[in-house]
């Protein structure tokens, strides 16, 4: 099971490029949180019809999850989204979460959680020959997505491929 949040959703989207979740992980579950986050809250935003369609079609699944106890204590540092991303993850032993945040990575390595986040994504399919340019694709995220990117991020990014 890979679990994503609502952030690599929007933000991969809005480059074009959520697809790329389909190819590599395929069916993509999201929690309920997520759902309401990205589709029932994010009217007008990007991610909405994609998220929608991707649901219809069967590539992604919406999952709830049941810890109570352990997502009350995870929503006092994290959003209800992050929250149900990590409680699925450790509820279904995950293979891998999805995640952009700092804080909701930080808490993941806590639990030992197997993460990426939008940049990952990018990173894995530039060197699997799905995208010609990472630099293209994160400046896309940067100026299309609304993405920050910490230079230093963005460099290391780039030097993992190759497009020093």
């Amino acid at each position: 099971m890979v679990i994503c949040d609502s952030s690599s959703l929007i933000h991969l989207s809005a480059i074009g490029r959520l697809g790329l979740l389909k190819d590599f992980h395929s069916p993509l579950t999201i929690p309920q949180a997520v759902w309401r986050e990205v589709v029932e809250q994010g009217l007008g935003r990007p991610g909405v019809k994609d998220v929608e369609s991707a649901l219809v079609e069967g590539w992604i699944e919406i999952r709830a999850a049941s810890n109570e106890p352990l997502l009350r204590a995870l929503k006092q540092d994290l959003d209800d989204g992050e929250a149900e991303v990590i409680a699925l993850a450790i509820e279904h032993r995950a293979e891998l979460v999805i995640l952009d945040e700092s804080e909701a990575r930080r808490i993941a390595g806590v639990f030992d959680l197997k993460k990426t986040g939008a940049i990952g994504v990018l990173i894995r399919a530039k060197r699997e020959g799905k995208i010609q340019s990472l630099r293209i694709e994160l400046d896309c995220l940067r100026s299309l997505g609304g993405f920050w990117i910490e230079e230093q991020l963005y460099r290391a990014a780039l030097e993992s491929v190759r497009e020093e």
